[in-house]
C-alpha cells in the first residue's frame, strides 16, 4: 500500500498543504518588519522536514503503541505496525478482521469499527483487557484510502495501560477492604443479637449506604426493662465517617445505661442531650425513645428531631405517631415531652431512620405516606415486615443512605398460648386488712395459674412484703398486679407516694427495712419507677421453670 498517497487523504492533510502553499518560504519579509534575529531563526526552521512530509509508515512502524488499519465493510487488514506484530503475532494482510485480529473479536471491538463506518466518528474504549493479560484503550478513527477500492478504513489505535489498569484495581479492592472494615464497624457498634421481650416479637434490619468507605451512624436497640415493660430505640447520628460512627456507638451506650433507670422517654431524652452536647456541639443527632407497657397497652415514646413511628392496629388501619417532637439531639434547651399511642395485641409498629423514606427527587412527606401504604398491607412475622418494607422503598445495595429498620409486633394470643400470659389486679385501699386481703388474692391466683408448691409460695411472700413496704412508706391509691407470661411471674405494687425504695442492711435491732431485701433475695429481678400520674411502681421478677 502506498502510504504516501493514503497520507495524503487523511483529515486535515489537504488544508495544511494549502497554508504551506500560501506561506511559501519562498517569500521575503518586508524590510524592517522581522527582526534579524528571527529571520535567522525562521531560515533554520525552513530547513527542517516539516510533519506533513514525514513518511507515514515509517512513523506508524515506530510508535510504541498498537497500530493497525482495516478497510470496507468487512474489515479487511490492510496494515500492522511492528508493536502490534509484537504483542499479538504476525497477522495475515487481505483477511477480514474477524479471522485476521481474532483478539479484537474477543474483547468485542468489531461492532465499534461498523459504528465507526456508518457514523463516520471516532470512537474510543477504555482499558479492555486483551489476550495475554495486558489491558489497553482503543480508538479507531475513520480514514479515507483513495487507492483502494473500499475508499474507506478504520485506523485502530491501542496504547498499552496496562500499568493504570493494575492501579486502579488495586485501588478498588483498597475501597472494597476499606469499605468492608467500615460496615464491620458498624454492623460491631449496633446489637448483635436482639433482647427478645415476652409480649413483643421484635426484628430489625441495617443496609449501608452507598459504595464508598465512609460509615453511617445509624442504630437501634431492644432493651428490656423489667416488670414486663420493653424500651425501643432508634436513632441517626448526621454525617458519615468514623466520627459519626463513634457518636453513635457513645449515644448508643447511654441510652443503655439511662433506660436502665427506668425514666420516661422525655427524661431520658433530656439526659441524651445534654450528653450529645458535651461530645461535640457540632454533631446533631436524632432519636425517638419509646417503652412499651402489656398490662396498658399504649407504647409511651419521646422524639428528638426523629421521624414518627408508625403504627398498625389489628384491622390494618396505620397511625401515625406525629406529636411531641422536639430538635434534635445536641442542641440544648428544649424541654422535651412523651405522648402515646395505642399499640394492643394485634398491632405492629415501625421505627426507623430516614434513609428508608427520604429521596431526592420526592418530598419527605410523601417518602412517609409511600411507607403508611406498605405497612398496612405488610403481614406475617417481624422479620418479614421489615423484609417488605425494605423492598417497597426500593433500597438496593447501591442505596445513597445509611437504612435502619425496627418493626415490633404485639401479637394476639388465643387457645392454649393464652394461658401462658394471664394478669390479676387488687385494689387496696390501706388499712390493717391489706395486708392480709393481698396475700389471700396472690395465693388464690396463683393456685389457679397452677404455679409448683416452692413458686407459689415465694410468689405469696413477694407480694405481702411489697404491700407491707407500700403501706408504712407509700399513700394511697395502692394496687397489687400479677401478671405471668410464658417465661416469668411478674409481681407489682403501685401507689401514691413517688419516693423510690432502696435496698439497705438492717440492723439487728431495726424493727422494719428488711423487706425489699428479702424480696432482693427471692425474686429473679426487682426494680422500680415513678409512675406518669405521680406516685410509684415497685415490681420483682422470678423465672419460671422451663418444659421440656
Amino acid at each position: 500500500m502506498n502510504f504516501t498517497r493514503w497520507s495524503a487523504r487523511l483529515p486535515g492533510t489537504q488544508r495544511r498543504a494549502a497554508a504551506r502553499t500560501e506561506d511559501s518560504p519562498t517569500a521575503l519579509p518586508s524590510e524592517g518588519s522581522v527582526p534579524a534575529a528571527r529571520a535567522e531563526r525562521l531560515s533554520d526552521a525552513a530547513l527542517l522536514p516539516v510533519v506533513d512530509e514525514l513518511p507515514v509508515r515509517e512513523v506508524l512502524d515506530r510508535i510504541p503503541a498498537l497500530v493497525a488499519l482495516v478497510q470496507g465493510p468487512d474489515h479487511r487488514l490492510a496494515y500492522v505496525n511492528d508493536a502490534y506484530v509484537a504483542a499479538f503475532g504476525v497477522r495475515p494482510p487481505g483477511e477480514p478482521a474477524r479471522t485476521a485480529l481474532p483478539e479484537l473479536a474477543e474483547i468485542g471491538l468489531l461492532p465499534l469499527l461498523d459504528q465507526v463506518l456508518r457514523s463516520s466518528k471516532p470512537r474510543t474504549v477504555k482499558s479492555r483487557k486483551a489476550p495475554g493479560g495486558r489491558s489497553y484503550t482503543f480508538t479507531c478513527t475513520p480514514v479515507e484510502v483513495s487507492a483502494t477500492p473500499e475508499g474507506s478504513g478504520v485506523l485502530i489505535f491501542a496504547a498499552d495501560v496496562t500499568d493504570h489498569a493494575e492501579a486502579a484495581e488495586r485501588l478498588r479492592a483498597s475501597e472494597r477492604r476499606q469499605r468492608e472494615t467500615a460496615v464491620t464497624l458498624q454492623r460491631s457498634l449496633l446489637p448483635q443479637e436482639l433482647e427478645e421481650p415476652d409480649d413483643l416479637r421484635v426484628a430489625a434490619t441495617y443496609h449501608p449506604g452507598g459504595t464508598e468507605a465512609a460509615v453511617g451512624g445509624d442504630w437501634y436497640d431492644v432493651i428490656t426493662l423489667g416488670g414486663g415493660r420493653t424500651a425501643l430505640v432508634i436513632g441517626d447520628v448526621m454525617g458519615r465517617g468514623v466520627r459519626a460512627a463513634a457518636v453513635m456507638g457513645q449515644l448508643r451506650t447511654a441510652v443503655r445505661a439511662y433506660a436502665r433507670l427506668d425514666l420516661p422517654p422525655h427524661e431520658v431524652l433530656q439526659l441524651l442531650d445534654g450528653l450529645a452536647m458535651e461530645i461535640d456541639a457540632n454533631q446533631i443527632a436524632t432519636c425517638a425513645y419509646a417503652v412499651h407497657d402489656p398490662n396498658e397497652g399504649r407504647l409511651v415514646y419521646a422524639s428528638a428531631g426523629h421521624l414518627p413511628i408508625l403504627v398498625r392496629d389489628e384491622s390494618g388501619t396505620v397511625l401515625r405517631a406525629d406529636e411531641p417532637t422536639g430538635p434534635p439531639l445536641g442542641t440544648g434547651g428544649w424541654m422535651h415531652a412523651s405522648g402515646s399511642i395505642p399499640l394492643g395485641p394485634g398491632s405492629t409498629a415501625v421505627l426507623y431512620t430516614d434513609g428508608l423514606v427520604e429521596r431526592r427527587d420526592a418530598d419527605l412527606d410523601e417518602g412517609i405516606a409511600s411507607l403508611e401504604r406498605a405497612l398496612a398491607g405488610a403481614t406475617g412475622t417481624p422479620q418479614v415486615v421489615c423484609d417488605r418494607l425494605v423492598r417497597s422503598a426500593g433500597v438496593t445495595a447501591d442505596h445513597d443512605d445509611d437504612v435502619a429498620v425496627l418493626v415490633l409486633q404485639h401479637p394476639a394470643r388465643t387457645g392454649p398460648d393464652s394461658e401462658l400470659f394471664r394478669n390479676a389486679a387488687l385494689e387496696l385501699l390501706g388499712g390493717v386488712e391489706a395486708a392480709p386481703r393481698a396475700r389471700a388474692f396472690a395465693s388464690g391466683v396463683l393456685t389457679s395459674w397452677r404455679f409448683p408448691t416452692d413458686l407459689h409460695d415465694l410468689g405469696v411472700l413477694a407480694a405481702s412484703e411489697l404491700v407491707a413496704n407500700s403501706l408504712q412508706h407509700g399513700t394511697p391509691p395502692m394496687r397489687l398486679r400479677l401478671r405471668r407470661t410464658d417465661r416469668r411471674l411478674i409481681v407489682e405494687v403501685t401507689d401514691g407516694d413517688d419516693h423510690l425504695p432502696r435496698r439497705r442492711r438492717a440492723e439487728p435491732a431495726d424493727e422494719s427495712g428488711r423487706g425489699i431485701a428479702i424480696v432482693a433475695t427471692i425474686a429473679s429481678n426487682w426494680g422500680s419507677r415513678r409512675t406518669p400520674g405521680g406516685g410509684k411502681a415497685v415490681w420483682c421478677e422470678f423465672a419460671l421453670p422451663r418444659t421440656t
